[in-house]
């Protein structure tokens, strides 16, 4: 069977068990008023509203056991279709409000109304058609839905399922509509597959950003601060410190400068670059002394476009290049905010490049090469997505521009081989661009990086330069961010490592503990604390009344690289035994070798950025 036919068969057979989950509800609670039950990544979901009646995690042994009997009954799928007015006549009898809700809104907007309900449980509409007449339902045993499809033959033959949780929506997404529960369930081809899907969950488990957080005394929350506003520790900061000096780096050797801008400005700026109707989620600022309406930033590049603007520009100056590590700020739901991953307050490595049409190609490669070089650098994979405009009206400027800055975008990706997929629809509204779609250690794939083309704000905020034959030309606009959001990056970062950072990112990279704590042992602890320093090295020293063994364990808790024991021995013959962090060695013991000698190699190591220890 071939991939896309395993793709497709794996679909029905995940929204065929949505259906066999709703009929163990119905059967459980026949009071069950049901909304969508779609496929998603990794299984399916129903929403469902039993009024007052919760169910809960303890409930899901007698949904599962109920789905148990429906699959061992092997019944048929059949698809039968009826006149939309008939089907609705069938949702009122049948008591499910939400269909008939469904139903009327297909009867009233046709096809337009079905793609906004993002419902896989629609009725087939006819290609093209403005107006539904006809709607399909599927049949499995005594349980009949409202579906489009598709399902697998029979209830017998859907692979292996759990359910996994459940959890609070709003009907169709809407506060103030009635609030359901969801019921989500993973769902694999067979058992081995779903085994290794929850293998892996628990393994997302003890990696979770927000619970390493916490244990490596990385970043805090405080509800006195509030929500999605992360605190970084002094070790989260060095961490956050060393990946933002790296972008910074790679930035200055292609020629980019630094910059600084303010965290507030004037609405009139947004409103003039367009952002302001494109992002509601902002805070507004007031001043005492002022009538000016005042906002924090919620991106940087309209405040970049009055650097530009500043002074004439000729051809000769361009590309002119900007960067910046600074927090932006957006009104995110609470109920969205999630550890680094979502928050209010977000750092980017933010860059925008001002540049001629022909020098497109040659800047989206330069930054192509930074983002190789990084994200080689972090252990972390990755492909391309190229992300373009759809048929809608959400967009501005000219679509031929539009069509020929994705040509130019597609030509960078072909020349630089780079594995890359096309999404229509994922593009800026100034612009299309290319998102880094990183795979982490458990192969889940996170949007980091991006590079975006802007040919609006350019024209929206009059910028020009003058041409070689005298002409006022206006700049291309190329938006830049290596590592996208600090923050976002980090919760990735953390799990992908466990927290076992390489020793150039790792906030502490030497432990030395002392053997005792006589005088001369912490004399000479302290000197290898300030030899280690002089090289630039983090370390600490551990001098405390608790036994070796007992300082070991508190150094490999916080994952530590290197960790060293110091007494009269080391004293004498300078020479050191590391305890190397086992992700690190490549091999299975370790050798004594001069202190002077291990202290060189982990700077040299923390230098080049390396992934492994060279011990």
């Amino acid at each position: 069977m071939s991939d896309q036919n395993q793709s497709e068969q794996l679909y029905a057979m995940r929204h065929s068990l949505a259906h066999i989950m709703a009929t163990a509800i119905q059967k459980l609670w026949p009071e069950a008023k049901f909304g969508v039950g779609p496929v998603v990544e990794s299984g399916f979901y129903y929403d469902v509203d039993l009024g007052e009646t919760k169910i809960s995690e303890e409930d899901f042994a007698k949904i599962e056991a109920e789905m148990q009997e429906i699959i061992k009954a092997n019944d048929t799928f059949e698809r039968f279709t009826m006149p939309v007015d008939d089907a609705i006549a069938w949702a009122e009898q049948a008591q499910q409000p939400y269909k008939v809700e469904l139903l009327n809104d297909l009867k009233r907007s046709g096809t337009t109304v079905a793609k906004d309900l993002n419902a896989d449980e629609l009725g087939t509409i006819a290609s093209g058609a403005s107006q539904v007449e006809e709607v399909s339902f599927y049949k499995n045993g005594d349980f009949s839905d409202l579906c489009r499809g598709p399902h697998v033959e029979s209830t017998g033959k859907v692979g292996a399922f759990k359910l996994m949780r459940i959890g609070g929506v709003y009907w169709r997404g809407k506060e103030g509509n009635p609030q359901m529960q969801r019921i989500y369930g993973a769902a694999f081809a067979t058992p081995k597959e779903l085994r290794q899907h929850l293998d892996m969950l628990e393994e997302a488990k003890k990696r979770d950003h927000r619970k390493l957080g916490q244990e490596l005394d990385l970043f805090v929350f405080s509800d006195l601060v509030g929500p999605g506003l992360p605190l970084f520790t002094p070790r989260g900061t060095i961490l956050r410190e060393q990946i933002g000096a790296f972008s910074q780096e790679l930035q200055a050797r292609a020629g980019y400068e630094r910059v600084s801008i303010p965290h507030i400005t004037k609405v009139a700026l947004y409103k003039k670059s367009g952002h302001y109707d494109k992002y509601p989620e902002r805070f507004s600022v007031t001043s005492a002394e002022s009538d000016d309406e005042f906002m924090m930033k919620p991106m940087n590049c309209p405040h970049h476009t009055q650097i530009f603007a500043s002074r004439p520009r000729s051809y000769r100056d361009m590309p002119i290049r900007y960067m910046e590590n600074t927090v932006v700020y957006r009104d995110e739901k609470a109920g969205e905010l999630h550890g680094l991953s979502r928050v209010r307050a977000a750092t980017q490595d933010d860059a925008h490049v001002f540049c001629r049409l022909d020098q497109i190609e040659e800047e989206f490669t330069s930054i192509m090469n930074m983002i190789r070089e990084m994200y080689e650098v972090f252990g972390l994979s990755w492909r391309a997505r190229l992300s373009f405009r759809d048929d809608t009206d959400k967009y501005l400027g000219d679509p031929q521009v539009w069509a020929e800055a994705q040509a130019t975008i597609e030509r960078v990706a072909k020349k630089l081989e780079l594995d890359y997929f096309v999404a229509e629809g994922d593009a800026a509204f100034y612009g299309p661009k290319i998102d880094i779609m990183a795979t982490d250690a458990l192969g889940r794939e996170w949007q980091l990086a991006t590079e975006q083309l802007d040919f609006v704000q350019p024209q929206r905020f009059e910028l020009g330069y003058t041409a070689e034959d005298g002409s006022l030309q206006t700049p291309v606009m190329i938006h830049k961010a290596l590592l996208g959001s600090f923050e976002r990056f980090l919760s990735v970062y953390i799990e992908h490592t466990a927290g076992k950072f390489p020793v150039w990112t790792a906030p502490e990279q030497i432990r030395i503990i002392s053997l005792n704590q006589e005088d001369a042992t912490v004399a000479f602890a302290t000197d290898v604390l300030q030899q280690a320093k002089a090289l630039g090295l983090r370390a600490t020293v551990d001098n405390a009344s608790e036994s070796v063994g007992k300082k070991i364990r508190a150094a490999e808790m916080y994952k530590i690289p290197y960790t060293i024991v110091v007494g009269q021995k080391e004293m004498e013959n300078g020479q050191v035994t590391p305890r190397i962090r086992k992700d690190l060695a490549t091999r299975e013991d370790s050798t004594s070798l001069s202190l002077e000698n291990f202290l060189n190699t982990v700077a040299s190591e923390a230098k080049s950025r390396v992934l492994k220890t060279s011990f």
